[in-house]
């Protein structure tokens, strides 16, 4: 069976995230992306924990099912620890196959930190032990570390990361098959990581809204239940794993160097040549993905390994909807045209992986139809994210932006 799983996101109970991050609004977003599989979110929350529970209808293949939509038990935990006079801070996103599992590994977690304080605990514990204390309790649960590349909060983050997985996760790592590749790193810069040739990479919304869930997400031809799907992510199955769905990396928050406060954005290269201080307040810059790859990488830029998983860049289609309308992407008459067109096709991922080039520019607005076929052909413009600032990316220039597109009123 062909579907598209999104592993990460975080409920109602997170901090700064939208109220709405509920089983049902979560079911009904999962169905206008075209998302069969979502993972659950923070069920080291007590209170999201007893929702699951009431709500999920167990398959009993350490799988779960709400209104249509299948649901895999996750959550991801903060560790912040010292370790040979450094201090750490790295997400991990846990897997579980059965609530029985979760319950003795929030027991357990609950010595180290207080799990009712967020969706995403902090806990003062080693994320090597606590991987043990995971794979003791259950040998098929997974940890999988979060957005691998992000500054602060990361296997290789360049603030408070590793240099290697085996200085993180130690004598666990052999039991490490899976990484996050994050909003602002895409496969091909993981790639250039021998290291991470063993690695299968996985891509995920993060999502704090609806509305953002599938914004990444992993494509797979598989059979519905966790032990198949652990077992495609173990062996890094390419035949069962198709492909993920990425964000173009330059828009996530940390792609680039610099400091938003004082609006300095630098390239590697730009970095290097300043010495890494802003100019402006003379402080160290936030060092970002892209230059913490270039630090660690041992092959070139290009670089394609033999087991790479193939990966399609997107942009979401409410920023296409908004920008041909020159429009902000939150206004309401942004989601009832994303809602009429999605109702259209089927759903988001439809419109804008399959749909034939020959039925959007029928079925929709020339200029939103003209912007999902230039997404797809990468013909777009970025100006990248940094210091925890997302990139902006722009379809149409500044000349085709004043022209008028005589059909945008849909519905």
């Amino acid at each position: 069976m062909k579907f598209i799983a999104d592993f990460h996101i975080h409920s109602k109970y997170s901090r700064a995230t939208s109220r709405d991050m509920d089983l049902a609004h979560i079911a009904e977003w999962a169905k206008l992306k075209g998302i069969t599989l979502m993972g659950t979110g923070d069920f080291t929350h007590h209170l999201w924990l007893e929702e699951l529970k009431n709500n999920l209808e167990d398959l009993g293949n350490g799988l779960f099912k709400y209104q249509d939509i299948y649901f895999i038990l996750t959550g991801e935990i903060s560790n912040i620890y010292s370790k040979k006079g450094k201090t750490y801070r790295i997400h991990s996103i846990i897997f579980a196959p059965s609530f029985k599992t979760v319950d003795k590994i929030n027991e357990v977690l609950s010595r180290y930190g207080n799990l009712s304080s967020d969706g995403r605990p902090i806990i003062g514990l080693d994320v090597a032990e606590m991987a043990r204390i995971i794979f003791d309790i259950d040998e098929n649960c997974m940890v999988v570390p979060g957005h691998i590349w992000t500054p602060w909060f990361s296997l290789f983050g360049s603030m408070s990361g590793f240099d290697k997985i085996e200085d993180c996760f130690e004598e666990q790592t052999p039991k490490i098959f899976a990484g996050e590749t994050g909003l602002s790193s895409d496969p091909a810069m993981n790639w250039r990581l021998s290291c991470l040739d063993r690695i299968t990479l996985i891509s995920n919304s993060d999502s704090h809204s609806p509305q953002k869930i599938g914004r990444e997400a992993n494509v797979f031809d598989c059979d519905l239940d966790y032990k198949t799907i652990r077992e495609v992510l173990r062996t890094k199955d390419k035949k069962r794993f198709l492909y993920t769905i990425e964000f173009f990396p330059q828009e996530g928050k940390y792609h680039f160097d610099g400091h938003r406060l004082c609006g300095i954005c630098w390239s590697p290269q730009e970095t290097k040549k300043n010495k890494g201080l802003c100019p402006k307040c003379g402080k160290p810059v936030t060092i970002g993905v892209m230059n913490r790859v270039e630090q660690l990488a041992d092959r070139p830029q290009g670089f394609i390994p033999s087991s790479a998983i193939p990966y399609k860049n997107l942009i979401p289609l409410d920023e296409i909807i908004a920008e041909a309308k020159g429009i902000a992407k939150g206004s309401l008459s942004i989601e009832r045209d994303y809602r009429g067109i999605v109702s259209k096709f089927g759903n988001e991922f439809e419109v804008l992986i399959n749909v034939p080039e020959e039925e959007l520019r029928k079925n929709l607005p020339s200029r939103i139809a003209e912007g999902i076929i230039r997404m797809r052909q990468g013909k777009i413009n970025i100006r990248p994210g940094f210091d925890g600032e997302y990139g902006k990316i722009s379809i149409f220039d500044e000349g085709e932006k004043k022209k008028p597109d005589e059909q945008l009123s849909l519905f």
